[in-house]
């Protein structure tokens, strides 16, 4: 079997890849996440607690598990948080990646990074390829481009995952997500207010599982995005939500980036191109559509 390491394996990625990939009996998965674990099945995978901004902590894990492969999810990814603590979003995002980075090199392990599409300022007027110029705009986006650099310079045996707006039926305990914000107060008759001027490609969150996977099974390296096929607003976004709930529009009230309260800068467009992934690892996402539909299903 394949020994396998998720950090973040509380968090909304790193929950849905425990589970997926915990359920195929040709790997041996481990989670790790700072707090113990929240929703245990002990039967199909082992959890530890471990703070990976602990080199000691890292070293001890890596000599126990010798994980072939290192899915590394864990990360501070509050946009206004990281811009106003960045001490904290570089202890986490920068210096615990160096940490692993170097401990995948020293063990063997291929090392499977989560960035973002917050790399990108957002001024293209295309889909951002993965061979196109990051150039953040906040602080995240800073401390998750030097992540990507870091552990593609310090583990030759890398891939760098980009993914962006990801949503799915998130577990008690975790963060929402956009679809799932939306749909709770429009269930609740509250208005939402998103932004209109703000474009993605959302991301079912069983399709960055799906993606990684074939990373597991692949030996290629370098960076891949595995986004959704949609480029739509967060205000198209809430709407697609309504629809697939069967309600109105009316508790959706759109507004710009320039209006909302909170400051922090954020890239205006950042879809991002799936070609590469379609092209080399058969990655196959859903579209936003069926997504939700399967999401609220």
């Amino acid at each position: 079997m394949l020994p396998i390491l998720i950090t973040g394996a509380n968090g909304f990625i790193g929950r849905r890849l425990l589970d997926d990939l915990s359920s195929r009996p040709h790997y041996e998965v481990t989670g790790c996440s700072l707090h113990d674990d929240l929703c245990p099945r002990a039967d199909a995978y082992r959890f530890l607690q471990t703070d990976i901004r602990d080199i000691c902590a890292v070293e001890k894990l890596f000599q126990e598990i010798c994980p072939a492969v290192t899915i590394h999810t864990a990360a501070l990814s509050a946009t206004e948080y990281c811009e106003t603590h960045r001490r904290e979003a570089d202890r986490l995002n920068i210096e615990a990646t160096a940490i692993l980075a170097a401990c995948c090199r020293r063990y063997g392990s291929r090392l499977i990074h989560l960035s973002t599409d917050f790399v990108f300022d957002g001024t293209a007027t295309h889909l951002y390829r993965e061979n196109d110029e990051p150039q953040p705009v906040n602080y995240y986006g800073e401390t998750k481009l030097k992540s990507e650099r870091l552990a593609a310079s310090l583990c030759p045996d890398h891939a760098i995952v980009r993914v962006e707006v990801v949503y799915g039926t998130p577990l008690p305990g975790q963060h929402g997500n956009i679809a799932q914000l939306v749909a709770n107060r429009i269930r609740n008759n509250e208005e939402i207010f998103v932004v209109s001027d703000q474009l993605r490609t959302p991301t079912y969150v069983g399709d960055v599982s799906q993606g990684i996977e074939r990373l597991i099974e692949s030996p290629r390296r370098g960076i891949y995005h595995l986004c959704g096929k949609d480029e739509v607003s967060i205000a198209d976004m809430a709407y697609r939500v309504a629809d697939v709930l069967g309600e109105g529009h009316s508790l959706i009230r759109p507004q710009t980036t320039a209006t909302l309260p909170d400051k922090t800068p954020r890239p205006l467009r950042t879809g991002m191109s799936i070609e590469k992934a379609c092209r080399e690892l058969g990655y196959r996402p859903l579209s936003l559509e069926e997504g939700l539909r399967r999401m609220f299903s």
